[in-house]
């Protein structure tokens, strides 16, 4: 696995080359350029840190360096120099540069520069992603608060209505044949919104009340492939086909198989819903350091990265007639586990969400 992606720009094919053979020994993917324009097209590539010589053919370094600070906030430069002095520490102060190596570099120095670089852009985005975690758990917490104190007001109408349904239905087919499909049609529409309202209410209780886990050593392959056999048909008619993979000595997953098998339903209801015919839904497990990690991924078309940091919030939805809980609700019953939930672009092109939990 890779340990970061270092995009090396400088007009010395040779020094180019030599420093990318260094790096990619150590680990790491270089992404090579010799010209400014060449670094702009491998920077949307997407990078970790970038090394750029101060001067370039067609472009000055300091210009571009502040060029893709702009462009990858999250990312770190380090100027590359013939020499040094005060005025090229200060260049690159100037154009966001976290350092600056003079040419040619040592070895373990151009190393030790790049590991500081990159755990610099790893506390960012560590940084980042507490923050966002803090804020959706405030939003999820309201929302827990406010479903406690309505449910009683909202289910007990709800439950009176569906009873007087109930009650019109059967002396509706009392009535004379012919002069019950009239009556019949706008009851049973009503049922059915009622229905999907009571359904609501149950996606919003889970945040006010959830059930306390009973928590036991689940199978990755066993889990995976109990929820594949129950999704099996709703695939079957979209011409979807679903697939188990799981990798050879995964461990089992300490969690409560009912509430991650909910997790997982949802999670491919969705994909089925953006998955094209003849397409395929993959469901994967794999060790992960100290835990196990879960992912399904599909082949839609993916998920735009200014929605996907908005994905787990709750209400938030991009389909028509969505609520927005579903994946608020994944969200809060992985947080149960003391596990952690994301999505990225899988490698067909579509999403790919990623669960983590605690190895049994």
């Amino acid at each position: 696995m890779s340990q970061g992606r270092i995009l090396l720009v400088d007009d010395n094919v040779d020094l180019v080359d030599n420093l990318g053979e260094i790096l990619e020994d150590e680990g790491y993917k270089v992404l090579r350029a010799t010209s400014a324009a060449t670094a702009r097209a491998r920077a949307a590539e997407g990078f970790d840190v970038a090394l750029v010589d101060l001067r370039l053919p067609d472009g000055d370094g300091t210009e571009l360096a502040a060029e893709l600070h702009r462009s990858a906030p999250g990312a770190e430069v380090v100027l590359l120099t013939g020499f040094a002095s005060v005025e090229s520490a200060a260049a690159a102060i100037r154009a966001g540069a976290c350092a600056y190596l003079v040419k040619p570099c040592a070895v373990p120095e151009l190393l030790l520069t790049v590991g500081q670089a990159l755990r610099q852009v790893r506390l960012q985005a560590e940084r980042e992603e507490l923050t966002r975690r803090a804020q959706l758990a405030e939003k999820l917490a309201t929302v827990g608060r406010l479903t406690a104190g309505l449910s009683h007001e909202i289910r007990n109408p709800l439950n009176a209505a569906a009873l007087q349904l109930s009650v019109l239905e059967r002396r509706i087919r009392k009535l004379p044949e012919e002069g019950q499909p009239s009556l019949l049609e706008p009851l049973v529409l009503v049922r059915d919104e009622i229905r999907r309202l009571d359904q609501t209410l149950q996606d919003f209780l889970l945040f006010s009340r959830p059930r306390e886990l009973v928590r036991r050593p689940l199978p990755l392959d066993a889990l995976l492939r109990k929820v594949a056999d129950l999704m099996s048909g709703d695939a079957e008619a979209r011409l979807v086909q679903l697939v188990v993979d799981v990798a050879p000595g995964t461990p089992a997953a300490a969690g409560d198989e009912g509430v991650l098998r909910q997790v997982l339903l949802n999670l491919i209801l969705n994909a089925l819903d953006v998955s094209p015919r003849g397409g395929r839904i993959l469901l994967e497990g794999r060790p992960a350091d100290d835990a196990v990690e879960l992912i399904v991924s599909d082949e839609g078309p993916g998920i735009p990265s200014e929605v996907s940091n908005r994905l787990f919030e709750p209400f938030f939805t991009t389909k028509p007639n969505g609520t927005g809980l579903g994946l608020a609700i994944v969200h809060s019953l992985v947080d149960q586990h003391s596990g952690r939930v994301w999505v990225d672009r899988a490698g067909s092109g579509g999403a790919a969400f990623h669960i983590v939990l605690p190895r049994s």
